[in-house]
């Protein structure tokens, strides 16, 4: 007998309105697809307000959505004995160091070698509210972005965890090497939605976008390029690339974006070595789910970002003062 899970409620804030509640649930709700959310609706597992609950349904700013997931079905992707690091692992929460190059779920063209994979070997109690395809997962980072991650070890976990995001209590900071000045204080609040053409981008033109904010709390500036301490304020698909993208100061080897140069200056020609975006989601900080406590974790850039940063002029000068 599988046990049924408490429901869960989110109230409509105004960048939502108007939107489908369909729509609304996937972005509240980022581990479950479309059709999953669909498919609660049908079931009755939703309540909006005192509304009948329809997928296309339009949502209103301060409606109160209930949601009902029951008898969470669990993982039944293969486990494979990936390499992981695992920095810290309690009853409720497991906290990794993400490589570079590792996809965080199965999907098209990514059946196996992913995080998911990954974690069904080390860990065997994980939280099967995420479905079969992603069980414990609360949020996530791009193939080729590393870093620190947190996942749900039970259901229960994964529904606060699911919640502070949600509501903007995690606290998400980034290490980016970006092509020319960018300056501390820097604040880009530009709307993030699909692109209409290029369908594997996210972009800041686009007719559907949703709000998102991204800070520059810090800067270093070396010949031609800048790394930045990067601190997000929203969790959209892609959001600092195409933040930085659109300010005009891509993410330095990140071809979706305009990353990639191919002339550089022969004393920064260190950054061609590159063959991902130099982007690192370097600390995270949340509340414990079970009992408030703060929880922050912090990990140093991977070698292949590191060996890169001290082969710049100016770098290991600046680290010696």
């Amino acid at each position: 007998m599988v046990d049924t899970v408490e429901p869960i409620e989110f109230v409509v804030t105004s960048e939502f309105k108007g939107q489908r509640l369909d729509r609304f649930l996937v972005s509240v709700l980022a581990d479950y697809s479309r059709s999953q959310i669909q498919k609660l609706i049908a079931d009755g597992q939703v309540v909006v307000a005192a509304r009948e609950a329809r997928p296309n349904l339009t949502v209103r700013a301060g409606d109160r959505v209930t949601v009902n997931i029951r008898d969470a079905a669990p993982a039944s992707v293969g486990a494979e004995a990936v390499p992981l690091e695992i920095l810290h692992q309690d009853p409720d929460v497991v906290v990794i160091n993400k490589p570079a190059g590792m996809v965080v779920h199965p999907g098209a063209g990514h059946a196996s070698g992913t995080l998911v994979n990954a974690l069904l070997h080390h860990i065997t109690d994980l939280s099967g509210i995420g479905g079969e395809l992603r069980p414990g997962i609360v949020h996530r980072l791009d193939r080729g972005t590393s870093g620190v991650m947190v996942v749900a070890k039970n259901d229960t976990a994964h529904q606060e965890l699911s919640r502070q995001f949600h509501d903007r209590e995690v606290e998400k900071e980034y290490i980016a090497l970006v092509w020319g000045v960018v300056q501390a204080g820097r604040r880009i609040d530009a709307a993030i939605g699909r692109d209409r053409v290029h369908r594997e981008k996210m972009s800041a033109r686009s007719k559907h976008a949703r709000e998102a904010v991204t800070r520059i709390t810090r800067a270093f500036h070396l010949p031609g390029l800048t790394l930045c301490q990067v601190a997000i304020h929203t969790g959209r698909t892609h959001q600092i690339r195409v933040h930085l993208s659109a300010i005009g100061h891509p993410i330095v080897g990140d071809a979706l974006y305009g990353g990639v140069h191919r002339r550089v200056p022969g004393d920064i020609r260190a950054v061609q070595r590159l063959q991902r975006p130099f982007l690192h989601a370097a600390r995270l900080t949340f509340k414990h789910p079970r009992d408030g406590r703060r929880m922050e974790f912090i990990v140093d850039l991977p070698s292949d970002l590191q060996d890169v940063l001290d082969a710049l002029p100016g770098w290991l000068d600046r680290e010696e003062e």
